[in-house]
């Protein structure tokens, strides 16, 4: 396993993110467990969560199953990077006031549920699971700071952030003489290439760690059409979106006939992609079971040539950063 240090902190993590999202809902808690172990094992050291995974009436029962993993005992929370993230409404039905967002009420209030269920007593990294348009940002870091001072939380960061609200969020922190955020977690992989204009420029600008979700783009990006034509069964989500338009439809074609002229595993080189471009920590893998825990970890170790790299952006050509996908 490889690793990196997360954006301009000190803090290493390896060059893979473990995704927690089907544990619970897809991945039963022993199967959950056992992910997790050969993870560590194969030197993985960065878990992925939120307080709301779980699904529906579930909410929270991934982190208990990541809780349940670390109470097993060892040195397993010692070596892990634990991210977990807040803003969702954890109940059912319409939201009650003051439990969701942002607000330092909700963040004392999510970040103790947390601890709880994941049985530990600190987060390494605090993530915003998306922006508050509501709270100003002088609150959200008086509420992080002092999760800081007392040991609950270590670093902080965003997911689904516009490369303004990462301007705005660290600005906002420098004034106040705060660290700010040190992450982005976003939607980025060959098929969604819209980060490149302005999320990731931020990111590296603010010195903030990329943390690619949907590597694979929701399954698009994993072979999806030979799949679906040797196991006769139906694509989902993104890549059935994807299947369903004959422009998108031709360009996975194209990638997965590019791949198997040079003998590679899709899913794998999309990953391999993720790791050779500007700004990215590690993309986050979802596995559902040991086999795709075992492909991903293999992606580390691909080399994508030049002219491979090449005929990739010719396939899904890049958007070019900020200003230039916009002027010259």
């Amino acid at each position: 396993m490889e690793y990196t240090q997360l954006g301009r902190t000190g803090l290493k993590v390896s060059r893979l993110v473990l995704g927690t999202m089907n544990f619970g809902p897809q991945t039963d808690e022993a199967d959950s467990h056992a992910i997790m172990d050969a993870a560590l094992d194969a030197g993985m050291n960065f878990w992925d969560t939120a307080n709301v995974y779980g699904q529906g009436e579930n909410k929270g029962r991934t982190e208990s199953i990541i809780g349940s993993w670390f109470a097993k005992g060892g040195d397993r929370r010692d070596k892990v990077v634990l991210a977990t993230k807040v803003n969702g409404y954890m109940g059912t039905g319409d939201p009650w006031p003051n439990h969701n967002k942002l607000s330092a009420v909700n963040i004392r209030r999510a970040v103790d549920a947390s601890l709880k269920r994941l049985q530990t007593d600190h987060i390494d990294l605090y993530q915003f699971h998306h922006v508050d348009r509501l709270t100003p940002w002088d609150e959200i870091w008086q509420a992080i700071d002092v999760l800081v001072q007392q040991g609950k939380i270590l670093y902080a960061g965003s997911s689904n952030f516009a490369g303004w609200h990462i301007a705005q969020a660290n600005e906002a922190a420098r004034r106040r003489s705060s660290l700010g955020l040190v992450s982005e977690q976003c939607l980025y992989n060959l098929a969604e290439r819209r980060a490149e204009n302005e999320v990731i420029p931020a990111a590296q600008e603010y010195g903030l760690g990329v943390i690619p979700w949907s590597p694979l783009h929701g399954g698009a990006l994993g072979g999806v059409i030979k799949k679906t034509v040797q196991g006769g069964r139906r694509a989902g989500g993104r890549a059935a979106d994807s299947l369903a338009d004959p422009a998108k439809r031709g360009q996975i074609q194209a990638y997965e006939d590019l791949l198997d002229k040079h003998g590679l595993e899709p899913g794998e080189a999309a990953l391999a992609w993720l790791l050779t471009r500007p700004g990215v920590t590690g993309p986050i893998i979802g596995p559902r079971t040991q086999e795709q825990l075992d492909s991903a970890i293999r992606a580390v170790e691909l080399e994508l040539s030049g002219d491979l790299l090449k005929s990739l952006d010719e396939i899904f050509p890049e958007q070019g950063p900020s200003p230039e996908a916009f002027a010259w």
